[in-house]
């Protein structure tokens, strides 16, 4: 089969286009013939060795959506999707013509989406549900105030925070360049070329701050979300942008009574991924959770398209189509 791999990380040139082995499900998995399968920041991480969960040589690749063509007789032949686990890191992954997931990592195909939609929604999806309801608690009447909220991830914060009933306050460089998002319920934007996150945040909700921030940047900004916290307030982190080390006022921190959460996505098992999707697909069916935006490429063209998102020229999600 035809596959994206690489053999040692470092740099995007130890990535190859080339013909593998097709491997073969042993008992309890599924061997898949891949549809499409999503390229998500961290599969670019991955090979540029900034992942240390890495081993090599590794197929990259964290979701998936294909049709299932050899496991238990009752799957063969469905469309199923899924993410997670040690997907493209600890095993091969989806960037290939055919994978193999445990039996428990993959879900049918939610009715309304296309292979390509499903193999978008894995990773930004699990990661927005990860910490703004296992991690953040989020809850009815609440003010969720997300960081990057027109990016995959934080959009995906976004949808689900206002299911769950919050408030939503997102902010970006800069509102008057945004696409259109009629259907990204967001109540209120705050402009970042224009206004301070802090002195943001504070107006909109007259002075309280926000019950939840979701910290998608980190870095210069990790500061100024802890400042923007009401009360009892809690902060999820899941980046720490080109500044791992941060520092803050722990006098502000303990006397505000914040909460600080950090999430990794690579920890979540396939078990926890899969059930994380499974509470998704009644939302994506009935039209509240959407599948992002996203352009389709062939397997063949995954060289060039690694490298324009690592050099910020492709903004929405990139899909592979073996």
């Amino acid at each position: 089969m035809k596959a994206l791999k690489f053999f040692q990380t470092g740099s995007l040139d130890n990535l190859r286009f080339d013909e593998v082995t097709t491997p073969r499900p042993a008992p309890g998995e599924l061997l898949l013939q891949v549809k499409a399968a999503a390229i998500n920041p961290s599969d670019v991480k991955n090979v540029q060795g900034k992942m240390h969960e890495t081993t090599v040589p590794r197929i990259p690749g964290r979701d998936f959506a294909g049709i299932v063509v050899e496991g238990p007789d009752e799957l063969i032949g469905q469309s199923v999707f899924g993410a997670g686990g040690n997907l493209g890191f600890g095993r091969d992954g989806s960037h290939a013509e055919y994978l193999v997931v445990p039996v428990k990592a993959a879900l049918p195909l939610p009715k309304n989406l296309t292979f390509a939609e499903a193999a978008g929604i894995g990773i930004a999806y699990i990661t927005a549900w990860e910490a703004m309801v296992n991690a953040a608690q989020i809850r009815a009447g609440e003010t969720a105030l997300i960081l990057g909220a027109a990016g995959a991830v934080g959009s995906a914060a976004v949808r689900i925070a206002h299911k769950f009933g919050a408030r939503v306050i997102g902010t970006s460089q800069k509102v008057s360049n945004l696409p259109p998002f009629s259907t990204l319920p967001v109540d209120e934007w705050i402009d970042l070329q224009a206004v301070d996150l802090v002195t943001g945040a504070r107006k909109l909700t007259d002075g309280r701050g926000a019950d939840v921030v979701f910290d998608v940047v980190g870095g210069p900004m990790f500061e100024k979300c802890l400042a923007a916290l009401a009360w009892r307030g809690r902060q999820v982190a899941i980046s720490s942008g080109s500044q791992p080390r941060v520092s803050f006022n722990l006098v502000d921190f303990y006397h505000n009574g914040s909460r600080l959460i950090g999430v990794d996505t690579l920890k979540v098992s396939f078990e926890e991924a899969a059930e994380i999707l499974r509470q998704l697909i009644p939302g994506i069916e009935s039209g509240v959770f959407l599948p992002l935006p996203a352009e389709s490429f062939p397997l063949e063209d995954g060289l060039r398209v690694y490298r324009e998102i690592a050099e910020g020229k492709i903004k929405g999600k990139a899909i592979l189509v073996p």
